[in-house]
């Protein structure tokens, strides 16, 4: 899968947001890199960095870059056999780091089946 078709499946993950969720975001930036960064473990498909809206006060705004969520090409095409999987496990990944977002954790979303 190149590059721009696995952008654009990661652009369809996040087209598939609900709405109403999609609106509740805030201050978040998706990026797709090939490779997680050095120091994490290599398979890791996604990746959520910044302060969770749960955990956000009157300071949070003062200053604050935006938030990211990282979704790694390669592991992932790495660990899907088609075009399909990778279609299927973008979404799942941006779900996750979308829920990190939100406050939820890896133990709840591992209940919830999204991890």
């Amino acid at each position: 899968m190149s590059e721009e078709e696995f952008e654009e499946a990661v652009a369809d993950a996040l087209d598939s947001v609900p709405e109403q969720l999609a609106r509740a975001m805030d201050d978040v930036v998706v990026l797709v890199e090939d490779e997680p960064p050095a120091g994490m473990p290599p398979d890791l498909l996604g990746l959520y960095e910044g302060t969770p809206l749960t955990e956000r006060g009157t300071w949070w705004a003062a200053g604050s870059l935006p938030d990211r969520i990282t979704v790694f090409r390669r592991p992932t095409l790495a660990v899907c056999a088609d075009r399909d999987e990778v279609v299927a496990e973008v979404r799942i990944t941006v779900v996750h780091e979308i829920a990190h977002h939100f406050g939820i954790d890896d133990e709840r979303l591992h209940e919830l089946g999204w991890a």
